[in-house]
């Protein structure tokens, strides 16, 4: 059985290479696109009535079909297949850097005191074409102060330092951005950024990160721990960081205090420990 969010078909059309493996009406490479907003919603479906994930502005999408103002696409940075509103999409571009702190604002010129026109999130990606002074300049015309970028390769060394920088950020189901994010979506945010790949969804992290501990293993900085549908990090073998719906937001909680309090909560017990 194929997994609907990893599988660019969608009984109309299908990616060129799945032609043998699904039933489509046509098999096509798509054609790439860019997110153009600050945050576009990815649904599960063309009516848009369950959000799975969020993209930012700057990824790139393989579009496959294109019908009354929604793209059936599969995103760049994980594979994750869904449904975008074609009017949040745009040409592609390569990008060469990244928003590199909770959040940004592009100005219409290189002056603090200019009105802002666009907010943008941790994890945005941008491309730079100048930079004189305080800023730099994107190929949009917008310009970003310089401390708030870094190049796309230039990965953070400790993705829980990463996580830690969305301390506060509020819970949201299917949330990308640092206007709010959830379990699996802020542990995607952290390896990302030090440059590890991440699927979306905590089951399929749970499939591929990293390797599974014995019970009882003292935990590290950085060990990641899942129950059925919610995943956390080790900030030290003590405490971890998570964004969870109990204190609705991106938060610090001892290990063993968040052990206890979701298997009290009909959460179930830890399904797994893994190390990266």
């Amino acid at each position: 059985m194929t997994d609907r969010r990893l599988t660019p078909s969608n009984g109309r059309v299908a990616a060129m290479d799945l032609q043998g493996q699904v039933t489509a009406d046509l098999f096509t490479t798509g054609a790439p696109a860019l997110v153009t907003v600050p945050v576009a919603d990815l649904w599960s479906g063309p009516d848009r009535q369950s959000r799975d994930r969020q993209l930012l502005w700057g990824e790139t999408v393989q579009v496959f079909e294109t019908r009354k103002g929604v793209c059936f696409v599969q995103a760049a940075r994980d594979g994750y297949v869904g449904y975008v509103m074609a009017a949040h999409l745009g040409a592609e571009a390569e990008m060469t850097h990244r928003v590199a702190v909770p959040g940004t604002h592009l100005y219409p010129r290189p002056d603090i005191k200019a009105a802002d026109t666009i907010w943008l999130s941790f994890g945005s990606r941008l491309r730079v074409v100048s930079g004189s002074g305080d800023f730099f300049e994107t190929d949009q015309g917008y310009f970003v102060p310089k401390p708030h970028l870094r190049p796309l390769k230039a990965y953070f060394s400790d993705p829980v330092t990463v996580a830690q920088m969305h301390f506060g950020v509020p819970y949201l189901w299917g949330g990308n951005s640092t206007l709010g994010i959830d379990c699996s979506g802020l542990v995607q945010a952290a390896l990302l950024a030090a440059g590890i790949a991440c699927p979306g969804d905590s089951d399929l992290q749970q499939q591929a990160l990293g390797h599974a501990l014995p019970p009882k293993t003292p935990p590290m900085r950085g060990d990641l721990f899942f129950w059925r549908g919610h995943v956390a990090m080790a900030v030290d073998s003590d405490t971890l960081i998570h964004a969870n719906a109990h204190h609705m937001a991106v938060a610090y909680e001892p290990i063993s205090e968040a052990i206890n309090r979701i298997a009290n909560s009909g959460g179930g017990p830890v399904t797994a420990h893994r190390r990266l």
